[in-house]
């Protein structure tokens, strides 16, 4: 007699789903992902809060980065061609001395002071000496400069009190077309556009090399056509 088989039947490892894992391993990655969730939103918050004060911070060491290498350092080099002269009398004499420079940087000189500002002639050398005792920085030109560049040295003289312009005479000629010129100082300028101009005015009217520091530029001889 044939012996009759029942149905087969699947062992349980076989016909069962994918085995889960354990409770206490997604309870481990649940905690993982919400700390990862908690990392990023403290770190957004944290750009959010300190980002613009970074970038400002930033911006203000570039600016006074761009301030010291532009302005701080170039104050400090000396300007290119600036002659120095020392040992120069203070004496108040009558008359009109002989000066070794063209023009005058010091020396003796009248009693009375040129009054600072704009002319349109020449000023007599022993009254703008004293103003450069008095702090004023001299700008002289030569009288066949061009009415272009008389207004510019004109413009840089304008509104200043320590800023004495005028043209220079003929003998002895002048060096330069411009020449400005403190005590003790000078500096022969190509023309009117000469960048060492201005920074020779801001260097030097009523500057540390003044010999009378606080004396006025004003009440002494002359009338500028501007002050």
């Amino acid at each position: 007699m044939q012996e009759t088989k029942g149905p087969e039947t699947s062992s349980p490892e076989t016909s069962s789903p994918a085995a889960r894992p354990p409770r206490t391993e997604r309870r481990a990655a649940r905690v993982a992902q919400r700390e990862q969730t908690r990392r990023q939103q403290k770190a957004a918050n944290w750009r959010r809060r300190w980002l613009p004060w970074l970038v400002l911070a930033g911006l203000v060491v570039l600016g006074l980065a761009a301030f010291v290498y532009f302005v701080v350092i170039p104050r400090g080099q000396p300007i290119d061609g600036l002659d120095k002269y020392s040992g120069l009398s203070r004496d108040h004499i009558a008359g009109v001395p002989t000066y070794p420079q063209t023009p005058p940087v010091g020396g003796a000189h009248a009693n009375q002071w040129q009054n600072c500002g704009i002319y349109e002639e020449p000023v007599p050398s022993q009254f703008g000496v004293h103003s450069l005792e008095h702090g004023a920085v001299w700008i002289t030109y030569r009288p066949d400069l061009p009415a272009s560049d008389v207004q510019k040295l004109r413009d840089v003289a304008r509104g200043k009190d320590y800023v004495l312009l005028s043209p220079w005479g003929t003998d002895p000629p002048l060096p330069s077309p411009v020449v400005a010129s403190a005590w003790g100082l000078q500096v022969k300028l190509d023309g009117a556009s000469d960048p060492r101009l201005a920074e020779f005015v801001r260097r030097y009217a009523n500057g540390t090399q003044t010999p009378e520091p606080g004396a006025v530029c004003r009440g002494g001889v002359g009338n500028p056509i501007q002050g």
